[in-house]
């Protein structure tokens, strides 16, 4: 019953405007109705919030009810507002009928199983009302957030920056969701400033600037390493062309099995279940990384960061034999629904921290996205030759193929920069030139381009999220659920030692046409898919590195302490 009111849920998420930190606190939220529910008739098992005992001729139906109507009673508040409303709300109202249960019911104060549900529904909803999200104002900004920065107007070239350490938000003609949803065009409205000070689940106290788990590196244009992170984003963009003739092997034989925070990893050397060598898995280079990055954006639904790691744990548990299903890896073996209401508690109060956690962080430094470093490093020139034109200390580096100077050599008839003429004496980058005026059937070309016009491999009509870089949201999200699912299964393993997601042959991708194969993530570990899914935000041009590993280290330890609050919490 658990599962497929997640799944309910995940469906509700998909049709709202995409929101990372907000979807995660109401995965946790519905995961602590549904837990406390099933507690409620469980005599040996202590309850998160509503911690009252009852008892019923047929437990499981009782627990059936109640954590139904819990659960409905959550979504309804929650998703009432939000885009998609009338389905959602006719959804769960079909979805009670198809049960046998009275969605019109509101009763708190029976003792029959949809009063206690109801009545646990509205205890959590009441108790985290005040949990710093400001649910009460629309979520509204609480910190006083004021732009350092000018907005980038996309369509235009360079960039406005006065200070270049700091996060520009994004004027954009036309304004899309990743999932399509028409939202309202100009400048990007923050997203989450004041999600630092949100309750957590199992994190220590937050500091005065909402900081819980802090960085070690805040990226900055005078650290020396800047230049090579931003290079990367460049050749990163410039590698996601599937005509370019490489080829690699994408299993987890020869990708993954990285050290914490690094992409050190030459994969593994046998699937560490079976003892079996993993075959290779052959495609274009271009192939996979479009694929990663589109696959890793929004989830594969647009179930956002902390739904797409619900539905990967879904599927593995769907794998789990029923002698499998041990919370922790120890005892005896729990049916479906404990094992269900156990690990989403354990996930999302994972992912709805490590949400809590990179807000905070991204608030704390608002540090910049690399739309605006490249751009801002190629208006000012180039920092490799001062004999050279554009010479300029905080310039972009150049690089023979990737980042060059458009010469009148380069720009004759015939040769490389020839379209760019107009423009000698500037920086061009190779990458790739945007998506193609048709999506379906089209591919949108690498060449060159001004550098001050760079843009990631996004939808035009989105871009860049609308918040800081520093951290990855994507990796901290990931890292943390890797974490929290390794230590509820008892592995870090995927059962059978290999995790998979096929995306088809020219019917996957959405920002252009592809992939020209069909290409077969896989992944050994649920470290592995976090670690790929904080790649491929630097593939889309979304991060730069400090971002991505400082982001994994800290999932690492909010993960770790969900685990072990849930362990205590579960523990007889």
């Amino acid at each position: 019953m658990a599962r497929r009111w997640n799944e309910l849920q995940l469906d509700m998420i998909r049709r709202a405007i995409p929101h990372p930190p907000f979807h995660a606190r109401n995965l946790y939220h519905v995961s602590v109705a549904m837990y406390d529910a099933w507690a409620a008739y469980e005599p040996d098992a202590t309850g998160f919030v509503y911690t009252v005992k009852h008892t019923a001729d047929d437990k499981e139906a009782a627990q059936d009810a109640a954590i139904s109507h819990a659960a409905a009673a959550v979504l309804r508040e929650r998703f009432t507002g939000q885009n998609g409303e009338a389905i959602d709300m006719n959804c769960i109202d079909d979805f009670m009928s198809v049960l046998g249960f009275d969605s019109a019911y509101e009763g708190t104060t029976g003792d029959d199983p949809a009063s206690v549900g109801n009545l646990i529904g509205a205890e959590v909803l009441a108790r985290v009302l005040g949990d710093g999200a400001n649910e009460g104002n629309a979520y509204a900004d609480t910190t006083g957030y004021t732009p350092v920065n000018e907005p980038l107007l996309v369509d235009q070239f360079g960039t406005p920056l006065a200070d270049p350490n700091h996060w520009q938000e994004l004027n954009l003609a036309v304004a899309e969701t990743q999932n399509g949803l028409i939202v309202e065009s100009g400048v990007q409205g923050y997203i989450g400033p004041n999600w630092g000070y949100v309750e957590p689940f199992a994190l220590p106290d937050a500091d005065e600037r909402g900081v819980r788990l802090d960085v070690d590196v805040v990226p900055s244009v005078d650290d020396p390493e800047m230049k090579d992170w931003v290079v990367e984003v460049i050749r990163d963009t410039a590698w996601l062309d599937a005509d370019d003739g490489e080829m690699i092997d994408i299993s987890p034989g020869a990708f993954g099995n990285n050290s914490l925070g690094t992409n050190d990893g030459a994969g593994h050397p046998l699937n560490p279940v079976t003892g079996a060598a993993y075959p290779p898995n052959m495609v274009p280079r271009g192939d996979f990384t479009r694929v990663l990055a589109e696959f890793w954006a929004d989830g594969p639904s647009s179930e956002t960061p902390p739904g797409h790691w619900n539905t990967l744990a879904n599927a593995a548990s769907d794998a789990f034999s029923p002698d499998d299903l041990r919370p922790f890896g120890e005892g005896e073996a729990v049916d479906r629904l404990e094992w269900d209401v156990k690990m989403y508690l354990t996930m999302n109060g994972a992912l709805h921290d490590a949400a809590v956690t990179a807000w905070g962080i991204k608030r704390a430094y608002t540090s910049t996205r690399p739309i605006s470093l490249i751009r801002w490093m190629a208006q000012n020139g180039q920092s490799s030759d001062p004999t050279l034109p554009s010479y300029h200390e905080d310039g972009l580096p150049l690089e023979d193929g990737l980042i060059e100077l458009i010469t009148d050599a380069s720009s004759a008839p015939g040769e490389r920069h020839h379209h760019l003429r107009w423009w000698i004496g500037e920086v061009a980058v190779f990458t790739w030139l945007g998506e193609p005026g048709e999506r379906t059937s089209e591919v949108g070309a690498h060449g060159w381009m001004r550098g001050g016009e760079w843009i990631p491999y996004q939808r035009r009509t989105f871009v860049t999220p609308a918040f800081p870089g520093l951290v990855s949201g994507h990796s901290t999200f990931s890292r943390s659920a890797a974490e929290a699912l390794t230590r509820y299964t008892g592995s870090p393993y995927f059962p059978g030692g290999l995790g998979e997601f096929v995306a088809t042959q020219g019917a996957y991708l959405v920002f252009e046409d592809g992939p020209s194969v069909d290409v077969r993530l896989q992944w050994a570990s649920y470290y592995d898919a976090a670690d790929q899914a904080g790649q491929s935000r630097l593939w889309g041009g979304i991060h730069i590195w400090p971002d991505d590993g400082q982001g994994r280290v800290l999932g690492h330890e909010i993960g770790t302490l969900a685990a072990d609050k849930a362990e205590a919490l579960f523990a007889p």
